[in-house]
This record gives structure tokens, sequence and C-alpha cells, in this order.
């Protein structure tokens, strides 16, 4: 895969559909123009959900489409129909997407397992036809209600591999090679540096038992900082219940392993505690190169006490299944991966806040703005007296009126409320 061209964070534009208006309207015989009002309701919009998709390896489509919008609900219809409701929007994105509010960087929801579905963003619910207007007193309305109306969010989506096992050390000591021995996986092998440039998964199957192990790209000196590829997928293996630090104990490229080893584990300190404090087993490769003798016993010297360390030679696959067997032995004795904990459950609404806020402008207007009055604007009708009542009732009872005269509002000012102006009387 060419560089670049693994995408594990994008950030994309959604909306869920605006409920469909209110049909305002009468029936109609011959000779009899207005027999009562018979206005259906508005569809209810579209709802916005992502969904697990194991086929998916990484984010690379919504580099191409960025705005993801559901369809919105019908008008209602005549003879008391409803509209049709918008259909729903499925978002498929790879197992282990965290979904995250850009404006306030709260996560909504980690999909974390296939064909899971997450509820984001709810449909605006239809407007109310006329009919429904109707009471003993008010027997023709002449007026409908709008649909709710939903803003359109930013959100950022992040995927976090999902693997028992990350491999991890500098670039070239043989992680890949490894993981193509001991599983189904092909990653990309060659000689030289940051031949890996994405995480390469594979499946571990040992008789009836099995784990997941996640290749990431080899790390250098200042990956935490973001240098070379080590800060775009240190991220990768937060999720992982272990780490296998593969190290290239032959030391054929000028380096020392003890002082590669020290060097991975203060990146992994840096970039996380608790990362750095993740069970961790260690992998000496190379074995079968000159001078890897010496280096194992001085590196078995120096870590053996503390951490379990398996010979191997990746190349041969000597050595492998001794490793294999004490990954699973690990693992055992390890929790489950879980998904990310929500702190509380959210999802995006049509705004139903009913709160209010008055300012001056230059002109001396007193304008009134906040959910009370999108509520208004889609419960009023201008050139209606009825719900001009409404209107005024509403004002009186949540109050804006009380808030106007607190302000200074006199007798003949302008007040602007949504599209209504008018002149305040007390």
């Amino acid at each position: 895969m060419a560089t670049g061209e693994f995408t594990d964070k994008v950030r994309i534009l959604i909306k869920a559909g605006d409920g469909g208006d209110g049909m305002n309207s009468f029936k109609a015989y011959k000779g009899k123009p207005a027999c009562g009002p018979d206005g259906g309701d508005g569809g209810k919009g579209g709802d916005v959900y992502f969904v697990g998709d194991k086929d998916m390896n990484d984010l690379f489509p919504f580099r191409f489409v960025s705005k993801y919008f559901a369809e919105n609900g019908e008008m209602g219809g005549t003879q008391k129909c409803f509209g049709k409701s918008g259909k729903d929007l499925f978002i498929k994105v790879p197992l282990g997407t965290l979904v995250r509010d850009e404006e306030s960087g709260r996560l909504i929801c980690d999909v974390f397992e296939d064909g899971q579905q997450v509820l984001v963003a709810r449909g605006g619910n239809g407007g109310k036809g006329n009919v429904r207007f109707t009471t003993a007193r008010r027997h023709a309305p002449n007026f409908a209600q709008k649909g709710e109306k939903v803003k359109q969010h930013y959100v950022i989506l992040e995927m976090k591999v999902i693997a028992d096992v990350g491999f991890v050390g500098f670039p070239n000591v043989g992680k890949s090679t490894l993981l193509s021995k001991i599983s189904a996986a092909k990653p990309k092998i060659a000689n030289y540096h940051f031949t890996t440039l994405s995480p390469n998964l594979g499946v571990v199957r040992y008789y009836e038992k099995s784990f997941v192990a996640a290749d990431i790209p080899g790390l250098i000196e200042g990956a935490a900082q973001g240098a070379g590829l080590g800060h775009d997928f240190l991220r990768h293996i937060e999720r992982t219940r272990m780490l296998c630090h593969v190290v290239d104990i032959s030391g054929c490229e000028g380096r020392d392993p003890i002082d590669d080893f020290k060097k991975i584990n203060e990146e992994l300190k840096e970039f996380s505690e608790e990362l750095a404090s993740r069970p961790q087993i260690i992998v000496c490769n190379k074995c079968d190169v000159y001078g890897a003798e010496d280096n194992l016993k001085a590196f078995k010297k120096k870590y053996g006490r503390k951490y379990k360390i398996f010979p191997i030679t990746a190349v041969t696959g000597e050595g492998t299944r001794e490793l294999i067997e004490g990954i699973l032995a690990e693992l055992a004795e390890l929790p489950p991966v879980e998904p990310m904990p929500i702190e509380e459950e959210f999802e995006y609404k049509a705004n139903d806040d009913l709160n209010f806020e008055i300012f001056k402008d230059e002109d001396g207007v007193y304008v009134v703005v906040g959910g009370l009055v999108d509520m208004l604007c889609r419960n009023v009708v201008l050139n209606n007296p009825d719900s001009m009542l409404y209107f005024q009732k509403v004002l009186r009872l949540r109050g804006v009126i009380k808030e106007l005269v607190k302000m200074g509002c006199q007798e003949g000012d302008t007040v602007s409320i949504g599209e209504v102006e008018f002149d305040f009387i007390p």
C-alpha cells in the first residue's frame, strides 16, 4: 500500500432529515368549497446510524464523500393523509471506529461489533396538519404546524484497531515476517524501514484456540511527539490486551538490542502511561545471525527476571510455536477487549431547548433568540388570528414579555422574534 492511502481519522458532516410540514387543507365538494379541515401530518425525518462492517479496513472511502444527509420527511397530504417519512441513513464504518462530536470533543459511540447499529442523529418530527388543531370552539383552523428542522454536525471518525496482541518495535526488526509466519496475514515485507505503512491484522489459530495480532508500523525515537509514523499509529495498540515487543537480537544494523528496548518503552510511556503498563513479552528475533547468541545472553541477564523472553527466527519459523503457546497462556489470564466506555448516552436531536435570550441591536430593536423562537416559528402562522393569539399567550407564559419590560422595552418599541416584528404592548 502506498504512503498516505491508509486513513484512520477523518472529519465528516452529518445531518438527520427535517420533519415534513403539516398540511393546511379543507375538504371540498361540488358546491361546497370548504367542508372542514382534512390536512394530514408531515412525515418524520430520517435518522442517521453508524454501522460496524468487518469487511472495511480503514476510513479511506470517507476521503471522497464527506457529507452524509438523511432524507427529509414529506409534507402531509389532503384527506388526513400522513406525509412519507424520510429514509434512515446507515453509514458503514470499520470495527473499532470512535465517533466524536467535533465541537465538544465528546465521545458519541464506539462501533465495536460487526453489524452493530448506533443511532447518532434523530430526524425531526413531522408537523401537525390543520385537522389536529380543531377544538370545540375552533372548527376550521386555517393553519398547520411546520416540521422540526434539525442542525447539521461535524463529527470526527477515529479508527483504533481491535486486536488481542500488538507487535511493537523498531523498523525492520521482523514484525511483519513474524505475523506472516504465525497467521494467514500477508503483509508487505522488504528490507527497508517503514515497509509497513498501515496496521496489519492476522488471526493466529492454534488447535481450538485463536487470537488477533496487529503488526504496528515500526516506532522510532520521538514517535510520541509525531516523529516518523509512530504518532499516527500508536493509537492502534491502545486497545490491545498485551504487547509483543520484537527486538533484533543480532544487532546487525549496528543498534544495541537493550538500548532499542529501552527507547521503545520510553516512547510508549510518553504516549500513554496506561499503554506502557500493558503486559508485555519480548521476542528476540534473528537468532540465526552471527553475534545473536552473545547478545541474547546479555539481554536475558538484563530483563530475564521481569519479562518472558522468546528467542525465534521469524524467517524459518523456529521458536514460533513456543511463542504462540506463551501468548495464549498470557491472554488466558487477561480480560477480553472491551469497547471504550461512554459516559452518557448521546444523540443529536431537533432543538427542543425552550430557553431564550434578548438583546438590543444598533437600531434599537429588541431581538429575541433561542430555542423558544425556533418553536414559535414552527407553530405560528402570521396571517391567522388564532395562531397569533397562541403566539402572544406563549410569550407571556414563558416570561418573554416580563423580561422585555425588565430590559426597558416600552410601549411602541419594536420587537423582533424570528420572522415576526411588532410594536410592543406591555
